[in-house]
């Protein structure tokens, strides 16, 4: 790739980056605020910085732009993590983006998210984010596996294994407790509408209770009238017995 051709593809990059601010957070109020007020786009543009670097074989000068970034951002990705465009980190402190990581076109992560790994060998260690998946805040996704493409991993959760696309992942550990067969053009940034598992099988055990405190109740009348009907035959019985045919 000769070097006009990569200024170009580094500009347009940095232009969806840029535009994602407006796509996804209603607060942008201007162009220039979104420029000079968003911690999320400094620590991507300068990571783009330091991930050329760091293919270009400046490892060292690569982790000290990385480290400047990180002390003014909040935000610390490492330059060999791979990210496509489009991507944006709102508010953003605390967000950690592991060696190995890739992301794709158009992801969102919220503050304190970390891309993490779960191993101490020089090998693909942190997770696969592909497009338009949304992180919410707190979240932690640690491990080399793939998150599908369109799913959105709950606030808080600690996702440790695969995640199909479209899924809607909470908890700890993270599970999938939602999967739609969509196709989604945009970003869905509706991660705070999320299945409770807890409340919904606490809600089945209650459904399943009054069901069965009906059918005891039944049982129970049935039971009565058995009784009712041995009571009148003993009593016809005894009478018989008392005073004959």
């Amino acid at each position: 790739m000769g070097f006009i051709s990569g200024l170009r593809e580094f500009c347009s990059t940095v232009k969806a980056d840029y535009n994602a601010i407006f796509e996804r957070d209603p607060a942008a109020r201007s162009r220039l605020e979104a420029l000079l007020c968003y911690p999320g786009f400094h620590a991507i543009c300068m990571h783009r910085i330091a991930h050329f670097l760091w293919n270009h074989n400046l490892k060292l000068l690569a982790r000290v732009v990385s480290h400047i970034s990180r002390f003014l951002t909040g935000i610390e990705i490492h330059p060999g993590a791979r990210i496509g465009k489009g991507f944006f980190i709102d508010h953003g402190m605390g967000v950690v983006i592991g060696e190995t990581a890739e992301i794709g076109d158009n992801v969102t992560l919220y503050h304190q998210v970390t891309l993490g790994g779960v191993s101490l060998k020089k090998e693909k260690r942190h997770p696969t984010l592909r497009d338009r998946v949304v992180v919410g805040a707190g979240a932690k996704i640690l491990g080399p596996f793939v998150v599908g493409e369109n799913s959105k991993i709950g606030a808080n959760s600690v996702v440790v294994k695969e995640v199909p696309p479209n899924s809607t992942v909470v908890g700890v550990p993270g599970k999938v407790v939602k999967k739609e067969k969509i196709n989604v053009m945009g970003v869905d940034l509706d991660h705070h509408l999320l299945p409770d598992p807890v409340l919904e099988a606490i809600q089945a055990i209650l459904k399943e209770l009054v069901e069965l405190r009906k059918e005891v109740e039944w049982l129970k009348g049935e039971r009565a009238r058995e009784l009712e009907e041995k009571i009148k035959r003993l009593e016809q019985e005894i009478f018989k017995e008392v005073c004959g045919d």
